[in-house]
């Protein structure tokens, strides 16, 4: 089987830069961020979400359902951009994803939500050997072996 080609990424200005970004075939612009922890800056938050106003709304939170039959290929490019990211900053130890939660879905914290689990499923395709996910509530936490 062939690998799902990622969509085009836009670069941050400077290469060790931490924002990232790409728009789907349908017209979905994507944010992918990665924020350096106060406590230790080898470890890094990754969030990523929908920047289009159209599926903003009260109640969503930051948790989009876009829905547009295109989450593999997006997912190819979070992989894509994370890749980019790691390779840019070779000595970090650590990353950290914490999915939101869909509306009725929980609390979004003592147990993993469906986007955390759909996350975690890619963890080896995209960090590879040497790296060790754990799930602790929502959060995925990968740390370098």
């Amino acid at each position: 089987m062939a690998a799902i080609e990622p969509y085009v990424i836009i670069p941050p200005a400077i290469p060790s830069g931490s924002t990232f970004l790409f728009e789907t075939d349908s017209g979905v612009e994507y944010e992918v961020r990665f924020g350096r922890k106060q406590n230790n800056i080898l470890a890094a938050s990754i969030v990523f979400g929908v920047l289009n106003e159209e599926f903003e709304s009260d109640d969503a939170g930051e948790y989009v359902v876009v829905n547009r039959g295109e989450i593999y290929r997006v997912m190819a490019t979070i992989a894509a951009v994370i890749k980019m990211y790691l390779k840019e900053h070779p000595r970090m130890m650590s990353y950290e994803f914490t999915g939101e939660n869909r509306l009725n879905e929980g609390d979004g914290q003592t147990m993993a939500t469906a986007r955390t689990k759909f996350f975690l499923r890619y963890i080896n395709l995209i960090f590879g050997p040497g790296w060790k996910p754990t799930l602790e509530g929502n959060t995925v936490t990968v740390l370098r072996q």
